[in-house]
Formats: C-alpha cells, structure tokens, sequence
C-alpha cells in the first residue's frame, strides 16, 4: 500500500517524510490560502527534492486551469497530479492525454459523496486512482475530519479505480478501517495532520507508527 503525507513546505520535510517512510509526498499549488501552499519555486525545489530521495512528489491543487497546471508539472517534472477540488471529467481527460497520473478527490460530506453521479465519467475520463477526503463544513482538504469508515467502505465498492483513503487519519485509527484496507481496491491513504506534533511540524515517530499500523493486514502487493 502507499502511504501519502501532503503539505511538505522545506527541504527538512522531504527529509524526515522520506526517512519515515512516505511512498508520495504531496506539494501544494493553486490552493489559495492553504498552510502548505507554495510558490513556483519552492514548488519545484521541493519536487527534485523529493525525486532525489527516491519518493514520488504530487502537486496537490484546486486549481481548474488545466493549461496553468500543465506549465506546472513541466517546469517540475511532476507527474502525478491530485485533484482536490471540483474539477470536471474534461480536466481529467486533459491531464491525462498528456501522460500524467490523475488522482482525483471524492468529497464526503454528511455521509454523502459529493461527486457520486461522476464516478463513472471520471473512470471514462482516465482517472488513475480515487481519493476519498472528508469535508468540514464548506472547508476542503487537510481539515482533520475523520472520514466515516462505512462510507469510505461503500464509496470503494462502487468505484473500478485503486483507492486512496485521507480525513483525520492516524496509527490510532487504522483498526477502524479494516474492512476497508482488505478490499482489493485499497491503494493506501494520505495524511497530513495526523503526521505532524503538537506544534504543527512532521514527526518522523508518527509517519512511522501510520505505516506499521495502517499496513496490518493488508495483502502484499
């Protein structure tokens, strides 16, 4: 399984997330307001960072500017993409027809999939894998909100993508989520909070403790 953790913003991070154990680190771009967001360098300095030590980075976006994005990864050399916001199926298909990997973000609220009735144009579309975030109010992404396990359970039968699991996430929590990790389209999860101490900063014992207890009972792949 891969484990994600989104919102290195130094060179240290990349380092420590690396050292801990993360398969794919998650860069912020075009996520106005956002803690980790990053300018156009940072971005790319942290993207060969990350190349360097051996993990793949993702740029992390709300953006829906498909030609701002495809400057993006290539002035990076980034070549997974998660759509955290509202994107359509034709922004996939885009991203897509230039090779990239397309995750794209299902949004939970209240119990409910937000982008349900989509699902199917999005798997049209190329969409590589699934990620399902739990919303907090009208807030998206890295909002600490647990995701509700028999939701996630649902959403992951109903989709024929590989399937990426975040909201609130912990060590602690994994054993919530079970029956969720044994299904064949399990792919891993995405944290940030839950990777981080008391002050905000990542803590190489957490990310350590996610991967040894999130990765219990989950088949080989």
């Amino acid at each position: 399984m891969l484990i994600k953790i989104c919102g290195a913003t130094r060179v240290a991070d990349i380092d420590l997330l690396a050292e801990a154990g993360a398969d794919l680190i998650g860069l912020w771009s075009g996520v106005p307001d956002g803690h980790a967001q990053l300018d156009d360098d940072a971005f790319d300095r942290l993207a060969r960072a990350t190349r360097k030590r051996g993990r793949t980075p993702v740029l992390v976006t709300l953006s829906r500017d498909v030609r701002g994005l495809l400057a993006r990864v290539a002035g990076s050399g980034v070549s997974w993409v998660q759509l955290h916001g509202y994107q359509t199926p034709a922004t996939v298909r885009a991203l897509k027809a230039r090779g990239l990997t397309v995750v794209k973000v299902l949004h939970i609220r209240d119990g409910q999939c937000l982008e349900r009735p989509l699902i199917n144009a999005y798997q049209r579309a190329g969409a590589d894998l699934f990620l399902l975030d739990s919303m907090a109010g009208g807030r998206i992404g890295s909002t600490a909100h647990r995701l509700d396990p028999e939701v996630a359970a649902s959403v992951v039968e109903a989709v024929d993508r590989p399937v990426l699991l975040a909201g609130g996430l912990t060590a602690r929590n994994a054993g919530q989520f079970r029956a969720v990790t044994r299904a064949h389209r399990f792919a891993g999860i995405d944290v940030d909070s839950g990777a981080r101490d008391e002050r905000g900063r990542f803590d190489a014992d957490a990310v350590r403790a996610i991967r040894r207890e999130w990765t219990v009972g989950v088949p080989a792949a």
